[in-house]
């Protein structure tokens, strides 16, 4: 391997910052966040095997022995609820836990049994909380769609219905506005600045599109496999020449520099001499470059999102994935621990009454 081979591409890296210009130091600066892009999705590529490993044989194994152990405990609450020695705060207290327990589970898991034992032990919270909870979401709503609406709903399900057909028509709306504008703006005629720039414009992508063919060729010239008799060396040649054609077909002027550097077509003194009119095209394709490293570096994260049920909006790496995987099979290894330590009490309603009493100091209901 040569000594170019591994090396980053990089302008004038001996001189200080302020002494490179403008359009080297954008280079540079490219360069660089296109290197962390691609060692990112890297990591992410190594990462996704280890990962979905250890989820499916350590944490949906868990997740099915903590589901059993909390319906196990549910249907010891449900048992023990009528029993005389309760009073009635201790009742309404194992109907409140068993409701909290329940939520969670059900919102995961269709069970008609346990939706009977919820139903019968959720009338026990407030009468008028779904009263607050709909009020403060009517309002919630009102505000975000600027529009009032009747006060004659009934339940939280008919007003997100009543709510998800309002939205449906303003949005259908907003699409019949924007299309009637662009249609109008598509009959208006160009004038003569509009009609010069989009001629800059194509001229500058032709000149763009010249110097990405210009590094394509020379790498062409120099690796073509049919001029070289040596089976070894064609064999070589005709990998690096796969290399070259992929990256020339995906705009990937990075890799083709770097190929040019690594076979020391150019070398560190070429470089630092890129024209600045070069330069600016240069820059213009890792733009590019850059920008379709970050969707696909997004198209990654959202796919994994989706795959191991990590929430949209959130911060997400390897790391931070690695963390909430140990936590959640840390968190139920002690809830199915604390549960089979605690099934044994049910047996006992003296015993009972003292788990809930002193479950009532950690939890106030």
């Amino acid at each position: 391997m040569s000594k170019a081979a591994g090396r980053s591409v990089t302008i004038a890296p001996e001189k200080q910052q302020a002494h490179r210009s403008k359009g080297q130091r954008y280079f540079n600066s490219l360069v660089k966040q296109i290197e962390n892009r691609r060692g990112r999705i890297a990591q992410w590529e190594t990462f996704t095997p280890v990962f979905q490993k250890k989820y499916v044989d350590v944490l949906i194994p868990l997740r099915r022995t903590s589901w059993d152990a909390q319906v196990k405990l549910i249907h010891r609450l449900d048992a023990v609820h009528g029993d005389k020695g309760l009073n009635a705060i201790d009742r309404r207290m194992v109907s409140e836990l068993i409701a909290d327990l329940l939520q969670p589970l059900l919102s995961l898991h269709n069970d008609d049994t346990l939706q009977s034992i919820y139903d019968r032990h959720a009338q026990t919270r407030d009468d008028g909380q779904a009263e607050i909870d709909l009020d403060g979401m009517k309002a919630a709503i009102e505000d975000m769609l600027g529009v009032e609406f009747e006060d004659d709903v009934i339940s939280p399900q008919e007003f997100l219905k009543r709510a998800s057909e309002k939205f449906a028509k303003l949005r259908t709306e907003a699409a019949e506005k924007a299309q009637a504008r662009e249609e109008r703006r598509a009959k208006r005629k160009k004038t003569p600045k509009q009609l010069e720039a989009e001629a800059r414009k194509e001229a500058a992508k032709a000149e763009i599109s010249q110097s990405l063919r210009d590094v394509y060729r020379k790498l062409a010239s120099a690796l073509h496999p049919d001029r070289e008799h040596d089976p070894e060396e064609r064999a070589r040649k005709t990998a690096l020449m796969q290399r070259v054609n992929e990256a020339y077909a995906k705009r990937k002027l990075l890799q083709l520099l770097e190929l040019q550097l690594e076979l020391e077509h150019i070398d560190q003194k070429t470089i630092d001499g890129i024209s600045e009119e070069k330069l600016a095209h240069y820059n213009q394709v890792l733009r590019e470059q850059l920008g379709e490293l970050d969707r696909e570096l997004s198209d990654i994260e959202q796919k994994f999102r989706g795959a191991f049920g990590f929430p949209r909006g959130h911060c997400i790496s390897p790391e931070f994935a690695m963390e909430d995987l140990d936590d959640e099979i840390a968190q139920r290894v002690h809830m199915v621990h604390e549960i089979e330590h605690d099934l044994p009490v049910f047996d006992d309603i003296k015993k009972t009454k003292a788990w809930l009493k002193a479950l009532k100091r950690d939890r106030p209901f």
